[in-house]
């Protein structure tokens, strides 16, 4: 019983998700958000023109919770509006502007629609993009057109989760057009990738303690070399000592001539 409700709660906001979508399709749309609180079910409507979502004096959002309270049975219905950061990084955004530049100008300028959001969207900062656009475009058999450039994941984990996804249809005279977008966000991390530190960063990193016994190591290793160029200076100890021995040789050949003299008068004596 209780998954049954849990399943039910979570096609309802399904709907809810759809039908607001459905109403306001023209309008920059990207996704909308429901969350459940002591007050009622807030409703988050994240675009790139919120200002056409209010409408003159909150017309449109008056319009929106009457709606909802009667055909989805919501009790107090809060519709906020929220703005996207960047709307070429946003596929259901990006998708959209093909689809109103398609109905607008027809199928004879696909490629330069096609090339132009191509552009913006690498020019945003994204790693990889992909728009195809399946149809009559522009000859009366169906084709598929497939726009794309940088780096994109195909399969694996990061193509289901890390790569955002939008599918839109561009309805015209000639019949519907399908169009998918595919964007690779900058801000998604590969595994593969591999980030190169340089010496000084690694440096930086290294602990205080090891700093300082490098610089001490570095010190001694100057105070050494400085040592060995500078000639040692003569202390006034050793100068003196050296006074010293000159004078005791001099007393010693004195006294070895006064000696030889006295030998020399002992032998004439005798």
């Amino acid at each position: 019983m209780i998954e049954r409700q849990f399943v039910s709660q979570k096609i309802k906001e399904f709907e809810i998700q759809q039908y607001v979508k459905e109403e306001l399709r023209g309008v920059g749309l990207s996704h909308v958000k429901i969350q459940r609180t002591p007050l009622g079910e807030k409703i988050i409507v994240f675009s790139s023109k919120p200002g056409l979502i209010i409408g003159k004096k909150g017309q449109n959002i008056k319009k929106l919770t009457q709606v909802l309270k009667k055909k989805f049975g919501l009790e107090n219905p809060q519709i906020e509006t929220a703005e996207v950061d960047n709307k070429y990084l946003d596929p259901e955004v990006a998708a959209e502007e093909i689809v109103s530049a398609l109905e607008k100008y027809g199928t004879q300028r696909f490629k330069a629609i096609g090339h132009k959001m191509m552009e913006n969207i690498m020019d945003a900062g994204a790693k990889g993009v992909e728009i195809t656009i399946a149809g009559k475009v522009p000859s009366a058999r169906a084709k598929c057109w497939r726009f794309h450039a940088g780096y994109l994941k195909k399969c694996g984990d990061l193509a289901i989760e890390g790569v955002k996804r939008a599918y839109m249809q561009a309805k015209l005279k000639a019949g519907t057009i399908g169009i998918k977008v595919s964007i690779m966000p900058p801000d998604l991390v590969l595994p593969d990738e591999i980030a190169i530190k340089e010496e000084k960063e690694e440096q930086e990193e290294k602990a205080p303690e090891v700093k300082d016994k490098v610089v001490e190591e570095k010190n001694n290793e100057k105070k050494e070399k400085a040592e060995k160029k500078t000639p040692r200076k003569r202390t006034a100890k050793t100068v003196e000592s050296s006074e010293d021995k000159k004078d005791n040789k001099k007393d010693d050949k004195k006294h070895r001539k006064s000696t030889k003299k006295k030998n020399n008068s002992e032998e004439t004596e005798e």
